[in-house]
């Protein structure tokens, strides 16, 4: 009860490890890959009652209530509608025996410790992380700035002269501006992050 306690105190009850890639099919994760589609584990924490698999889609987090139960609740957090921020790494000091990586995914705050001996391992992850962040935030950019083109676009051709039935002219005008937003959106909303991960990782 006192060993418990105190691991509470220190905050080292449920410190996570790094799987190596050749373990990562014993890990409960791995059932939940739509490797059909192309997903594919680049990075994968486990502690005593979760684990936090890093794909190049997104995180799947299987949250333990506890490290004494078995019930578990799957989350799936996808990149290309959960954005990434506020990603930092907490290095260990004098007396801890752990290092600690926090991110924020979608709405969702993270923030996983881990064995600080495998903190050169963390760092990779840190970097990708950082990496997806950026990445995203220059994809919006560049999607808001073709949206806006587009926007200008659309008002001009709409306040030119038309010298054809008037409702099929602007009904063309907004099916092609349509079909630009819906091109820009694919574009720049990207669903695989593997390069990321691959620069940074493997």
């Amino acid at each position: 009860m006192f060993g418990k306690l105190a691991a509470d105190a220190l905050g080292i009850s449920d410190i996570g490890m790094i799987i190596s890639p050749s373990d990562y099919e014993k890990v409960d994760s791995d059932d939940y890959i739509f490797s059909e589609d192309g997903e594919k584990i680049y990075f994968l924490i486990k502690s005593k009652s979760d684990e936090y698999c890093f794909t190049n889609y997104g995180l799947i987090h299987l949250d333990g209530s506890s490290a004494i139960s078995k019930k578990r609740i799957l989350n799936r957090y996808e990149f290309k509608y959960d954005k990434v921020k506020e990603v930092r790494l907490e290095t260990a000091g004098t007396v801890d025996l752990d290092v600690e990586i926090k991110f924020v995914i979608g709405e969702k705050n993270f923030s996983i410790d881990v064995k600080k001996n495998q903190i050169d391992e963390l760092k990779k992850l840190y970097k990708a992380l950082y990496g997806i962040y950026l990445l995203q935030q220059e994809n919006e950019k560049k999607m808001n700035i073709d949206l806006a083109s587009i926007d200008v676009a659309t008002n001009c051709l709409g306040k030119g002269r038309v010298e054809c039935d008037v409702v099929q002219a602007f009904s063309g005008i907004f099916n092609q501006a349509r079909g630009y937003r819906e091109k820009a959106s694919r574009k720049y909303n990207i669903r695989d992050y593997s390069e990321v991960y691959e620069k940074y990782i493997v």
